[in-house]
């Protein structure tokens, strides 16, 4: 039968019938991702089965199912160890997985913690604040214009444009506003005016290499100076994306490679990074479970631009995993 290779995945159409709501799912799989990557997988010679989210998994192991690999995109429903609970699972069953362990995913997916390892790796990060309660924001200490989102959260999920803030007064609305609506800390931190990079990278540790650097242009129709849940959710009609070539770009590009190394993150994934009122590309966030849709999300659009197809992408993962698995 060959090298048979399990898919973890949270479907988005399953948690909208549940009565999520369409911001609440943003991070979710579309059945057409699913599509892409079983393809993909069998233009390859593995054996796709496709097993879902982490309810789906555990009836399965405890019944003696296992499988060569597991190509893990579970992004998980709760908690700030959502993303590890798969990765976390099969640790324990020894199968190996694609992608970052529970320890960095945990890590990455919490802004507040990333940003202080980042902090502490040397690079640069743009100063911030943790609002934990509404509380805290009279300690918040920065100089404005500020930017304020979810501690927790991807897919640019609670960004909007009120999100850039001008006055304390502004602070206290948005804080409040994103605290009640998403039950998280707030992550305030200096906003940065310059030019915006995504980085793609493929591979782990000293293997690892950037696969190419975009930046994000936003049209006019856009949500001004913010790459906002809108402007994501409606890339087709409201970003451009160019592939960046020139020497601040690969600033950003190594910039992107000593995060990925310095955290630890696996197979591929990709940082983005803004430039500061001096062009110094700071890092944003860093994405070690980056969505994979092939016409909609970020990393497939970055190794399209660089030449990439996304049978090569699948690929490029799937044989890094493999590499680590074999030599453990």
């Amino acid at each position: 039968m060959g090298t048979r290779i399990g898919i973890t995945f949270d479907l988005r159409s399953y948690y909208l019938s549940q009565g999520y709501s369409e911001e609440e799912t943003a991070e979710f799989d579309r059945e057409s991702t699913i599509d892409a990557i079983a393809r993909a997988l069998r233009e390859l010679g593995y054996t796709p089965d496709r097993i879902g989210a982490v309810t789906q998994l555990v009836p399965r192991l405890a019944a003696g199912e296992r499988w060569d690999l597991v190509f893990n995109i579970a992004e998980g429903v709760h908690g700030f160890g959502r993303e590890s609970q798969v990765p976390a699972l099969l640790d324990a069953y020894r199968i190996p997985y694609t992608f970052s362990d529970p320890l960095v995913l945990g890590i990455s997916l919490h802004k507040g913690w990333a940003k202080r390892v980042i902090r502490d790796l040397g690079l640069p990060t743009p100063d911030f604040a943790v609002v934990a309660a509404s509380e805290d924001i009279a300690g918040v200490h920065l100089p404005y214009p500020l930017f304020a989102k979810p501690i927790a959260e991807g897919t640019s999920k609670g960004i909007t444009a009120a999100s850039k803030l001008g006055s304390p007064a502004e602070l206290e609305a948005r804080c409040r506003e994103l605290l009640e609506g998403f039950r998280q800390p707030v992550l305030v931190e200096r906003f940065l005016p310059g030019r915006e990079y995504t980085v793609g990278i493929l591979g782990t540790g000293e293997a690892a290499q950037a696969v190419g650097t975009m930046d994000v242009l936003l049209r006019g129709e856009a949500e001004a100076e913010v790459y906002s849940y809108v402007n994501k959710e409606k890339c087709e009609e409201l970003v451009d994306y160019r592939l960046a070539t020139d020497g601040q770009a690969l600033r950003a590009q190594e910039t992107a490679l000593a995060v990925w190394r310095g955290l630890g993150c696996r197979d591929a994934g990709r940082v983005d990074l803004r430039e500061d009122e001096n062009g110094v590309p700071n890092v944003m966030e860093l994405n070690p479970l980056a969505g994979l849709h092939p016409e909609h999300s970020d990393l497939p659009i970055v190794c399209s631009l660089a030449g990439m197809s996304y049978p090569e992408l699948i690929r490029r993962i799937v044989d890094s995993a493999l590499l680590r698995a074999r030599g453990s």
